[in-house]
């Protein structure tokens, strides 16, 4: 693997490996810091007096300043070991905070939600980000990106899974470097008059009043949605149906402004500015104008994270094509990564980075062996295969991601690919077009139903994809260390495929061998388990009871258990699963649990473990206790808060455990057999 020689791909995998150490490590700021600081004469020693020959001291030297250096950016934005971050600050009673909004999330049925930076908390000066709640309904004027506000309220720490293999958000902002949120009534903030104006604040209006426009014009509703995130890469508006159509055609990646569509308006900027090289300096003068208008589109689409990083990547490219020399394109997508990554380290743990990076690495080393591997004379043939090759390059870069983050497969990516990316820069233009010309007031009807034409083909297309459920494979088992292997099996594969040699074949024996010993373990590990689980859901009572391979879910009732039981069964490696009404005890090895419910009807045995209290039962809880001693209460999401709050006071009291499904999520039961 030749790419490994680079300078730019070392020194990434250096400083990714420093990020992930200060990611997961708390190691203080300054030791980081004096580090690299001492190690730079030593750097230019080595590089000095280092012997062609012998210990390599600049390289060792090089790479340990790497690793510092990503340590120290990775904990700058982290932030929450800086002095000055609000969580040093007492946030177990209301505060005066001054925030400034950063980014607009989409919305839920209850809320607007905005990513808020903190410019002080009682009036001191302080750093860090904060998710803002904002309860609105229609008629309240929404926030926008840059205004500034104060609110008096108490913080919230973000909560945990409430069930088991439920999605991580609490995690999932901690790699945005976000550990709190704030809900609030429109009532209760206070707006600042003038508020400064940033870069991202301009874009984000901009696109605001682009996306207004839009509105104004008679495109489909659906249409507009797709329109609105194919273009500027705002999904808000998208339906559900449409957005899922997508991702079941393996499409998605065409409504994400990304790497992509960056890539084709690069390719459309090249053909169109050519002219320019005829003129004295317009080599360099295409240049400029390729990079401006690639940044402008960046501006248009809000400067949002995936944007950001596609212009960044492709700016590298479009240098790369000035130069005209046969620049290596691993070193540039190494170098784009890189310095990305400098300055803003907390990309790397984000799914869309790490997929579009290792799309943009296949891409560069997979398609040109398959493209040595058949070359078509015919031009139809050549043009088709050329597009079979990318898609199949990119999907074999972010197989084991996509399974390890969405456990499906789309067979026929290649075929929604085939009848859409041909087409997608004369959609993209044309949408360019109709984005200016609607600004200036100026859009004519017959572009509007032409376009919206256009939209509603693709989305049929999509559609007539996506309905094909027998090539959809879904609720696929795969963990993070199915993904390493995947990775090392996709790799070792290419290389024999390169080199047909018997050396290049161990690496990929190795690679299945392991994954699949990976597996069977994971089948003999799953027999022997035995688990009983008390979910938390708000207006319903269920048990999961996993034995082996089969999952028994108690319930009260199965609608709206989709969810929950889908995230556990993919997670479990699929058990067989048997929903049956919720009965009154179990008895679990030498152990017995009884449900409580709205009846208060008491147990027969007095002697109990687990007593679960569930749909409000309208009880003494301390003559409960006197009578029946249980070892532990539970009380679970059905009941109602001033009952949970009055008997977690009771059992207080008592000094008997108490466990709340609202506040500490699902609980789990374990018992011994006799």
């Amino acid at each position: 693997m030749r790419f490994f020689n680079f300078v730019s791909i070392k020194l990434n995998l250096c400083l990714i490996m420093g990020i992930v150490i200060g990611f997961y490590f708390e190691i203080a700021l300054s030791l980081t810091f004096v580090t690299a600081i001492v190690l730079l004469p030593f750097l230019y020693w080595a590089h000095k007096k280092q012997p062609r020959e012998g210990f390599p001291f600049f390289e060792s030297i090089t790479t340990f300043i790497t690793l510092a250096l990503g340590v120290f950016i990775v904990t700058l934005a982290k932030s929450k070991d800086l002095p000055k971050h609000y969580s040093k600050q007492n946030l177990e009673r209301p505060n005066l905070w001054e925030l400034k909004i950063e980014e607009k999330l989409k919305p839920n049925q209850y809320s607007e939600r905005y990513i808020a930076k903190v410019i002080s908390l009682e009036n001191k000066k302080s750093t860090g980000k904060i998710i803002l709640n904002l309860f609105v309904d229609s008629t309240i004027r929404k926030l926008q990106v840059d205004n500034e506000l104060f609110v008096n309220l108490l913080s919230n720490r973000i909560s945990a899974p409430q069930n088991p293999h439920q999605f991580d958000y609490k995690r999932y902002l901690e790699k945005q470097g976000i550990y709190h949120q704030i809900q609030v009534y429109p009532e209760a903030i206070i707006l600042k008059d003038k508020a400064s104006t940033t870069l991202k604040g301009l874009a984000a209006n901009l696109r605001e009043r682009i996306i207004i426009k839009l509105k104004q014009e008679n495109f489909g509703k659906d249409e507009l949605g797709v329109i609105q995130a194919l273009l500027l890469g705002q999904r808000n508006d998208i339906s559900e149906e449409t957005y899922n159509s997508y991702i079941d055609a393996g499409a998605v990646h065409i409504l994400a402004v990304s790497g992509l569509h960056v890539g084709i308006l690069l390719l459309l900027l090249q053909f169109l500015l050519s002219p320019l090289e005829r003129i004295p300096k317009g080599k360099t003068l295409k240049l400029v104008l390729i990079v401006v208008l690639l940044w402008s589109y960046a501006f248009i689409a809000g400067l949002s994270p995936s944007i950001v990083r596609a212009v960044t990547m492709f700016s590298f490219f479009a240098y790369a094509m000035y130069l005209n020399r046969p620049t290596n394109s691993f070193n540039i997508v190494a170098l784009s990564m890189f310095f990305i990554l400098l300055f803003k380290p907390l990309f790397l743990f984000q799914v869309g980075f790490q997929m579009s990076y290792a799309a943009v690495f296949a891409i560069v080393w997979i398609y040109p062996k398959l493209q040595r591997f058949w070359f078509p004379h015919n031009y139809i043939a050549r043009k088709i295969w050329q597009l079979i090759s990318v898609s199949v390059a990119a999907q074999l870069g972010v197989l084991p991601i996509s399974l390890f983050y969405f456990h499906q497969f789309p067979a026929l990516f290649f075929v929604s690919n085939l009848l859409i990316v041909p087409f997608l820069g004369l959609i993209l233009g044309l949408g360019i077009l109709v984005i200016a010309l609607s600004l200036l007031d100026r859009l004519p009807n017959f572009m509007v139903q032409s376009y919206d034409a256009i939209i509603t083909v693709m989305n049929a297309i999509i559609d007539w994809v996506a309905h094909q459920e027998g090539f959809i494979i879904k609720n696929i088992p795969f963990d993070s260390v199915q993904m390493i292997l995947g990775y090392i099996i996709i790799i070792s594969f290419v290389l024999f495929l390169s080199k047909p040699k018997f050396k290049a074949i161990l690496p990929l024996f190795f690679g299945i061998i392991l994954f699949q010993g990976w597996n069977i373990w994971n089948q003999f590990r799953l027999q022997d388990k035995e688990a009983f689980v008390l979910l938390h859901k708000s207006k319903n009572t269920s048990l999961l009871h996993q034995k082996g391979g089969s999952l028994t879910v108690y319930t009260t009732d199965s609608l709206g258990m989709a969810s929950v039981i889908n995230n556990y069964t993919i997670a479990e490696r699929n058990p067989s699963i048997n929903f049956v009404p919720l009965k009154y005890n179990f008895i679990l090895g030498n152990k017995e649990i009884y449900i409580m419910d709205s009846t208060s009807m008491y147990p027969q045995n007095k002697n109990l473990e687990f007593l679960v209290l569930t749909q409000s039962p309208k009880i003494n809880l301390d003559r409960i206790i006197d009578s029946i001693q249980p070892k532990i209460v539970i009380a679970d999401g059905s009941n109602f808060k001033s009952y949970i709050a009055r008997w977690k006071a009771t059992c207080n009291k008592r000094k008997i455990p108490f466990h709340s499904t609202r506040e500490k999520g699902s609980y789990s039961f374990y018992f011994e057999e006799d």
